[in-house]
């Protein structure tokens, strides 16, 4: 294949032609005892370098729109190669931004544990400190019971006492007396 293209062949599909519409256009042939005639023969051969001529261009097209769509595809590949960084990358920072929410939400349990433990500790001093005030009370009022009971059997003696008897029966004068 190399050597066609050293001689300036062309290629197309597959095939290299050798011979230019200018090498067909000057081709000279030798004539016969019976040869072709001529003027048909001139005829083909211009039918054949115009068909030639045709082919040869759209050969030339058809290489620039491969080239073309080669660079288009490089440049599809590209921004696919991109496109797939891109998720690669939206992947990792999900995947980071997931771990991260799962660290800040344990930090949050574990910081609403304590706290938790915090205000029930509280809660059971609190109680525990109401419970004692109550015991507290209830020993105050036991003793302010037994004095009340013993205030009030002390003024139920003086009153049931013989010396109010002797009183009562005094009369007024005796009475100013033992008041002053």
């Amino acid at each position: 294949m190399k050597n066609y293209e050293l001689i300036g062949a062309n290629y197309l599909g597959g095939v290299y032609l050798v011979l230019s519409p200018l090498d067909i256009h000057n081709k000279e042939f030798t004539r016969g005892m019976r040869g072709f005639r001529e003027d048909e023969v001139n005829e083909f051969l211009d039918q054949v370098i115009k068909d030639y001529e045709i082919t040869i261009r759209a050969k030339k097209d058809f290489e620039s729109e491969v080239e073309e769509l080669t660079e288009k595809v490089a440049h599809f590949t590209k921004i696919e190669d991109t496109l797939n960084k891109s998720i690669v990358i939206a992947q990792e920072t999900a995947e980071e931004l997931k771990a991260n929410a799962r660290k800040e939400a344990k930090l949050i349990i574990k910081e609403a544990e304590k706290n938790a433990d915090r205000i029930i500790n509280d809660a059971l001093g609190q109680s525990r400190k109401i419970s004692m005030e109550t015991e507290e009370l209830k020993r105050q009022s036991k003793v302010f019971r037994t004095r009340m009971r013993m205030l009030i059997e002390a003024q139920l003696d003086m009153v049931d006492n013989d010396d109010w008897e002797a009183f009562l029966e005094t009369d007024e004068e005796e009475a100013e007396i033992l008041v002053e």
